[in-house]
């Protein structure tokens, strides 16, 4: 008999929900991380004595938007999400506004504020709540190459889609350009967007800002005592459901026997089997841990991408007041800190020429 059902390589928070679902299901998991704590870059650990520290985003939002946590009862194992509204504080250093949950209230205040920039972003919204939407099915729905046509033609939607497609293939700058005429709505949009990884001139990246209104659907939350709340409730529904979790387990070999993926090694020498082996690492770390004539050539040439973005930690005395502040909105959300749209283009610029930007959004 094997020592497991399922060997689940690796602890972030998709591994793990791979783990909940496959140990609620019935079968005997066992997952191995190489880190002393599980979650990944969804994990929090205290590395300044009182300080708790988040080594990812904050903030979740697709996870809302998909059953995991109920299905998976995250709350009966300790999660407990604190609603963030509003959801984003929105400031270039002289005028903030906010995205608040409700969006008529957000664009009733855009309006007091930037005469028209209110009925643009309800046009936004009217616009794209539909393709938001369908992406939020999509995200939910098992992945294949026939996904997206079967969706448009079972929502009723494929006109209307093939009509937004120009729009669709553009970069999202220009599609934000063709709602908002006033800088200081546009460009914190825009550098929300910018979070996913290409810059606004990018073809083909208007999606990244088309579900925006994902926002108002689901909201935005942070788990009480920091982000790693989610994985730490995911560890707990394992452990509860038989499966075991081990930390300080790094996985050097993957075992494979007649062409099947039937065990580990971990870096110890400790040897587990099991039915099935799920990785939820990296490609290159799972590529490296198999038997090479196992390993597609697709695999060995990945090419990784530089990192261009970085995160700062920064345990304070008393909490941040903006210049121009308002209380406590402008402490509740994501602060997005711009601006203009040059600051965004200039600090990519000099990351393109390999230097951090002297003046980050």
């Amino acid at each position: 008999m094997p020592d497991f059902d399922v060997i689940v390589m690796g602890a972030g928070h998709n591994a793990l929900v791979t783990a909940a679902y496959a140990a609620k299901a019935g079968l005997k998991v066992g997952v191995f991380e190489r880190r002393h704590i599980v979650g990944g870059a969804v994990s929090t650990e205290e590395l300044v004595p009182g300080y708790r520290f988040d080594y990812g985003g904050s903030a979740h939002i697709l996870i809302r938007m998909t059953p995991v946590v109920r299905e998976l009862e995250l709350t009966r194992h300790g999660l407990h999400y604190l609603e963030v509204d509003p959801m984003f504080h929105a400031y270039d250093g002289e005028t903030p506004w906010f995205i608040h949950r409700d969006a008529q209230r957000t664009a009733r205040e855009l309006e007091a504020l930037f005469p028209g920039q209110g009925e643009a972003y309800t046009r936004f919204l009217d616009d794209w709540t539909p393709f938001a939407r369908s992406v939020a099915d999509l995200f939910n729905s098992a992945p294949g190459p026939l996904d997206m046509g079967k969706m448009m033609v079972s929502s009723g939607k494929g006109r209307d889609w093939m009509e937004q497609l120009p729009r669709i293939l553009k970069p999202y700058g220009e599609v934000a350009k063709e709602y908002f005429t006033d800088e200081r709505v546009r460009a914190p949009l825009t550098w929300m967007a910018a979070q996913s990884g290409p810059p606004p001139t990018d073809p083909l990246s208007a999606p990244f800002l088309l579900w925006h209104p994902l926002y108002h659907e689901g909201g935005v939350a942070r788990p009480k005592g920091g982000s790693g709340g989610l994985t730490q409730a995911l560890k707990r529904a394992i452990e509860a459901d038989g499966g075991e979790v081990f930390v300080n387990a790094p996985v050097k070999d993957i075992l494979v026997k007649d062409g099947k993926a039937q065990g580990i090694r971990l870096e110890n020498g400790d040897t587990y089997t099991a039915r099935a082996v799920v990785s939820g690492t990296h490609i290159l770390t799972t590529a490296g841990a198999m038997p090479d004539e196992f390993v597609p050539e697709s695999a060995k040439n990945v090419r990784v991408g530089n990192g261009f973005g970085m995160v700062l930690r920064l345990a304070l005395s008393e909490q941040v007041k903006y210049r121009h502040h308002t209380e406590p909105d402008s402490r509740v959300g994501l602060g997005l800190l711009i601006k203009n749209e040059q600051q965004l283009m200039t600090g990519y610029g000099q990351y393109l020429a390999g230097e951090p930007t002297k003046d980050p959004p």
